[in-house]
């Protein structure tokens, strides 16, 4: 017996009608908003996420499946969205394109880490990215269209928290403030935040062990360090989300866990407090594009993986539709009436309804009962009589009342 590796997971027919859900929902707010959709490899360069995500971030020190292809490339299964998205906006030359070219993606991400109740080594995320535009208007219609997306799920308990994180010409005094308030605390830091104070400081305050977060609730506030623009470009999001009707609270200790966020990042989360945490990150990456070979191009997005989603769906008790079944379900008895089914069944699907016949000889209460637990509203049920009469029986599974009826008037009757 083989079982799927660990952190991974099958997504079996009696879930798929969540995942469907969440698809359509994400596709049709994406509509709404002027987004359009991007599919990106699987697999990219190495040094994308090296150069994109950050050599200093937990991804690419320790979670990212990097492998040797038969040309001695070195390939990662995809960590996550962005770079790609950077990455083929430049190789396509959307730069060219009206400004903001605004995506959105569904994909698979790969991360070597703790397996947790929704969230897996592979796992599924939906994104977007709204590249080319700077102004905090855009920001504030990134984090519309994710509160949005929530809303038309049904899900209706979750809380939006923002903050600002300065750009490369404020953050380094910001910086500078951090370290000297840490090497006051450097006993009480875990090991991981030990090598973050001299490599990325700013992932201290990002750290989930509780002497660290204790540490952390004391420590100096980014938004006490920004520069004019950068304070400016705040408050315009704050008065955004107003004009908007989209509450939210300041939490200077949130700065995400990736090297090119600069300016808003963002996060959403479920009021309860032993709910999954986050269910969309994201904020601005001005910087990126440029680091991986561009002009300075500003930059902003949010990631949700598609299992945290659903989990909190099932939380609140949200019921989604199931997938349709087939219309009808198509039994016989003898050879002849055997014949015949397969005939219907064929006749009936070139007419877009959806059929389904046994492939062995079963007794007729044997394939009743299957189209019951099939959930197939109608049965067709044909046998040598009617074969001879060149009719068929038509039966309603709910209420057991059946009417002799001519196949071709099937389709009619049926839809």
């Amino acid at each position: 017996m083989y079982n799927s590796p660990r952190g991974t997971t099958d997504i079996l027919p009696a879930d798929q009608a969540y995942w469907r859900y969440v698809e359509q929902k994400a596709a049709r707010v994406c509509q709404l908003f002027g987004y359009q959709r991007i599919d990106l490899p699987i697999f990219e360069d190495t040094g994308l996420f090296i150069k994109g995500t950050g050599e200093t971030t937990d991804i690419v020190q320790k979670e990212m499946y990097t492998f040797q292809d038969l040309g001695d490339n070195s390939l990662t299964l995809k960590p996550e969205g962005t770079p790609s998205v950077c990455r083929a906006y430049l190789e396509h030359g959307m730069q060219n394109l009206p400004q903001p070219v605004k995506l959105y993606y569904f994909s698979p991400i790969f991360r070597y880490e703790r397996p947790q109740a929704g969230r897996y080594r592979q796992h599924h995320q939906f994104g977007i990215e709204a590249l080319g535009e700077a102004d905090a208007a855009i920001d504030a219609e990134v984090i519309n269209l994710a509160w949005q997306f929530l809303g038309s799920l049904g899900i209706k308990r979750f809380n939006l928290f923002i903050n600002s994180i300065g750009c490369p010409q404020c953050r380094p005094t910001y910086h500078k403030a951090l370290r000297e308030y840490y090497a006051g605390h450097v006993e009480k830091l875990c090991a991981d935040c030990k090598v973050r104070l001299e490599r990325n400081v700013l992932r201290l305050l990002d750290c989930k062990q509780p002497g660290c977060q204790a540490v952390a609730a004391e420590a100096p506030k980014s938004i006490d360090y920004l520069c004019l623009e950068c304070d400016e470009h705040f408050q315009k999001l704050k008065n955004y989300l107003g004009l908007v009707g989209i509450p939210f609270t300041v939490n200077t200790q949130l700065v995400r866990g990736l090297d090119y966020y600069a300016r808003t990042v963002f996060e959403i989360q479920p009021e309860e407090e032993k709910s999954q945490s986050t269910l969309i990150g994201g904020g601005r990456y001005d910087g990126l594009i440029e680091t991986i070979g561009g002009k300075p191009t500003p930059g902003i997005g949010f990631g949700c993986g598609f299992e945290r989603i659903i989990l909190n769906l099932k939380k609140e008790g949200i019921v989604v539709a199931p997938v349709p079944s087939p219309q009808v379900f198509i039994a016989f008895l003898g050879d002849n009436a055997r014949t015949e089914a397969i005939k219907l069944a064929s006749s009936l699907r070139n007419a877009d309804i959806g059929a389904v016949v046994t492939t062995s000889p079963k007794s007729l209460k044997a394939q009743l009962r299957q189209a019951n637990n099939l959930g197939i509203p109608k049965a067709v049920i044909i046998g040598e009589d009617e074969v001879k009469a060149g009719v068929v029986v038509l039966r309603d599974m709910a209420t057991s009342q059946q009417s002799t009826v001519k196949p071709a008037d099937l389709p009619g009757l049926l839809r």
